[in-house]
């Protein structure tokens, strides 16, 4: 019996931890896709791998690889976005195109396939708590944040006027963004979680008739992916990774049978 309420526990645990991670990749997909910024999920999801190669080599905890190299990534698209007078899109995809190469010569055998994919097993201490902060964070700062996001998506001149940090504002949720992704390292790794980002917000927003309405739906489509996507990978005892984004894009799919007005 005790046996069986451990199992039950760590079921409970891994679920509401997913489903965090499901809510801040909904909210900070939404503006993704309103920033245009569809495409930039997956190059800048690449930027974990060396990070995770080089934590591994130093028998550190992935993670912290994962988390650091994501942040220097952010920063430097940061960096360069305003001297290269490019779309996010393009800065990232440019600078980021080598970083699945470098992490893939810095890793090796199951460890790559882990990062690459994500993978199943019990979840560490540090993990757990990782997941509990750093998700905790991006609803705050997406919630405290939404209307000056809201005014930089209408325009960067307005924002200015209305006394917005516009570059600051930038900086911040290029990070949040980075942190997203370093959410769902475990459950998709480093190839499939910019789609959990990204599909679920470019659903809600064929579907919703305003932005209130697109980010609710955006965490529940989000939410309903990861849970059923890990519901049929157990049952089927395969990887989380990608049934989670089978049932994403599966939703997408069908709400492109309902016509937008």
């Amino acid at each position: 019996m005790g046996q069986e309420s451990a199992i039950t526990y760590m079921i409970g645990e891994t679920l509401l931890l997913s489903i965090a991670m499901a809510v801040a990749a909904g909210l900070v997909g939404c503006f993704a896709v309103m920033r245009r910024m569809a495409l930039a999920a997956d190059p800048l999801s690449h930027v974990a791998l060396p990070g995770i190669g080089v934590a591994l080599a130093l028998h550190i905890h992935p993670i912290f690889g994962a988390v650091a190299m994501l942040f220097f990534g952010a920063l430097l698209v940061w960096a360069l976005e305003d001297r290269a007078r490019a779309a996010t899109e393009t800065v990232i995809g440019v600078v980021f195109s080598a970083a699945l190469a470098v992490g893939s010569l810095t890793t090796s055998g199951e460890n790559l396939i882990e990062a690459l994919f994500g993978g199943p097993g019990v979840l560490s201490w540090v993990e757990i708590v990782f997941v509990v902060v750093a998700s905790t964070a991006i609803v705050l700062f997406m919630i405290s944040h939404r209307n000056s996001l809201i005014v930089l998506l209408v325009s960067p001149d307005v924002a200015r006027t209305a006394g917005i940090h516009v570059r600051r504002l930038n900086f911040l949720y290029l990070q949040t963004f980075a942190l997203t992704i370093a959410l769902g390292l475990r459950y998709l790794g480093v190839l499939l979680m910019g789609a959990l980002i990204i599909i679920p917000a470019a659903t809600a927003k064929r579907l919703a008739r305003n932005l209130d309405g697109m980010l609710w739906l955006a965490i529940a489509f989000s939410v309903f992916a990861t849970l059923l996507g890990t519901t049929i990978a157990s049952r089927l005892h395969r990887e989380t990774g990608p049934l989670i984004v089978v049932v994403a894009v599966s939703v997408f799919l069908i709400s492109l049978l309902r016509r937008q007005e």
